[in-house]
């Protein structure tokens, strides 16, 4: 029992190593995470639970963490990247509506003004 003990705490350390590299790293940036980062950070983090659960079941849980963990990552990335790719389209028909709104209101000043010189005249 106590060797079995070792032997998981030795397949689970890299997992645990990873794990806090990330989050200090992440913790380190100085910026708030981007929606991809926060998708692959959520992923990874429910897919290592999950497997590390599945894994538990057949007596693997470092190896299940491991490789719920990297496909969770990665499913969150994809997610988090569509998401991050949607608020940008977002943002830039945002921008193009306010710039039309801006030529619509100069517009309307314009022939304001023409209407004013024609009722002068």
């Amino acid at each position: 029992m106590n060797q079995q003990a070792t032997l998981r705490s030795v397949r689970l350390a890299p997992i645990a190593f990873a794990l806090a590299a990330i989050l200090i790293l992440a913790g380190c940036s100085g910026q708030p995470l981007s929606t991809r980062e926060k998708g692959t950070f959520i992923g990874g983090g429910l897919g290592a639970a999950t497997g590390a659960i599945i894994g538990a079941a057949v007596g693997a849980p470092g190896a299940g963490a491991a490789i719920g963990g990297a496909l969770g990552a990665g499913g969150g990335f994809l997610v988090g990247n569509q998401m991050q790719n949607t608020e940008a389209q977002q943002q830039q028909t945002q921008g193009q509506i306010q710039q039309q709104q801006t030529q619509i209101e100069q517009q309307q000043r314009e022939i304001e003004q023409m209407k004013q010189q024609n009722e002068t005249e």
